[in-house]
Order: structure tokens, then C-alpha cells, then sequence
């Protein structure tokens, strides 16, 4: 699927399958407005009960009347889903309603913490403690509360938990998945090389 952010597809009345786009597309605006995280194209399939190929298509049009030209709602493609979020144009009066959970909701601990699951992970708890030299009991459970990382399978040797980052993490930074971070080879264990890494994509994701 392509970025819809850059989309210039032709509008269509009618999408390959015969189902009428327009009406699929107004279908689809609607459970994106009630989905409280982004929806996969299956997940939307199956509501609309229509085919994936049909909501490609009807996605084309949702995508060309929400976008940064046309409004100040942007249909993206995020977290392995679509969702909507607020146009760039709109984004510090956004940030003035709602506080961004990196530069008032997270400690810099948590910040650490979180930069370094997102890098390394899937990572235990004492794993996690060897990288940052400090207990991290409280500071992992403050992100598994808040949904930022959750359990992602277990240690082969020691049986820990290990955690992993989740969908509303890669919403709030804005990536449609991990492997959009900026990854290097030689990253090491350099805690504040991994935070400001973090750093960096906060201050280029959308509102």
C-alpha cells in the first residue's frame, strides 16, 4: 500500500468489484472515526464486509478528500494499519490541546527505558537493567500501564518476560512499523545515543 500522504489516484464511482467507492469510502471514514487505533485493511474488509482489493480502492478516495492539501484531517498509514490523524497545518494548535506524551507525559527514565525496547527489544526487564545500570522494575511497568510496550515472549534460558513495543507506540511516533526507526549496525548499548534517536523521530512524527 502506498503512503496515502502522497496519493494522486483518480477518483472512482464504482471500484473493480462492482461495489459503488463513494459509499464503500464514506463506510470506511466512519470505522476509522470509531476505531480507537489504526485498522488493518483485513480488519476493514471484514466490517465492511467487502473485499480487501475493494477497500484498496475505496481507500484511494478516502485518501484524496483527507489530505494535507484538502483539510485538517490526513488519512496515513500507520502501525501496520490506517488511521486518521491531524494535518501538519493543524498540529501546534493540537499540541496546545493535547500534550505530547514525550515532552510532558514520559520521565526521562521511562524515555530511556522505552528508546531502548524500540531499538533492541524484544528485551527483559534484567536485560534492560545491564543496559541502563539502574532497577527498571517501576519505570517497565509504568510503560506496560500506559501500553507502550507489552510482553513479547519469554527468555530461552531464564524464562523472563521480555518486552517488546506496541501499536500505540509506533502511533504516537508516527511509524507505520519498527523498521521505519532509523536503525544503525554499530547502535551498541550507548543509552543516550538510543534516546536521542528516539528523540529525533519525536520531533518528525505528525501531531
Amino acid at each position: 500500500m502506498e503512503d496515502f500522504r502522497n496519493a494522486a489516484s483518480p477518483l472512482r464511482l464504482i471500484t473493480s468489484q462492482g461495489t459503488p467507492a463513494v459509499e464503500l469510502s464514506r463506510t470506511l471514514e466512519a470505522l476509522l472515526v470509531v476505531a480507537s487505533q489504526p485498522l488493518p485493511l483485513e480488519d476493514l474488509a471484514a466490517a465492511a464486509a467487502v473485499e480487501p482489493a475493494q477497500v484498496e480502492e475505496a481507500l484511494e478516495l478516502v485518501a484524496e478528500r483527507f489530505s494535507e492539501e484538502r483539510g485538517g484531517i490526513v488519512l496515513e498509514h500507520v502501525a501496520g494499519g490506517f488511521a486518521f490523524r491531524a494535518s501538519v497545518a493543524a498540529s501546534e494548535a493540537c499540541a496546545r490541546l493535547f500534550e505530547k506524551p514525550l515532552e510532558k507525559g514520559l520521565s526521562q527514565a521511562a524515555l530511556e527505558t522505552l528508546a531502548i525496547v524500540a531499538y533492541l527489544g524484544p528485551l527483559s526487564r534484567p536485560e534492560i537493567a545491564r543496559i541502563r545500570g539502574v532497577n527498571v522494575d517501576g519505570v517497565v511497568a509504568g510503560l506496560v500501564e500506559r501500553g507502550l510496550i507489552a510482553e513479547g515472549g519469554r527468555d530461552n534460558e531464564f524464562g523472563a518476560i521480555r518486552y517488546r513495543t506496541t501499536p500505540l507506540f509506533e502511533r504516537i511516533f508516527g511509524l507505520e512499523s519498527l523498521a521505519a526507526l532509523p536503525r544503525a549496525d554499530d547502535l551498541g548499548a550507548d543509552v543516550t545515543e538510543i534516546r536521542e534517536r528516539l528523540e529525533a523521530v519525536a520531533e518528525k512524527r505528525p501531531a
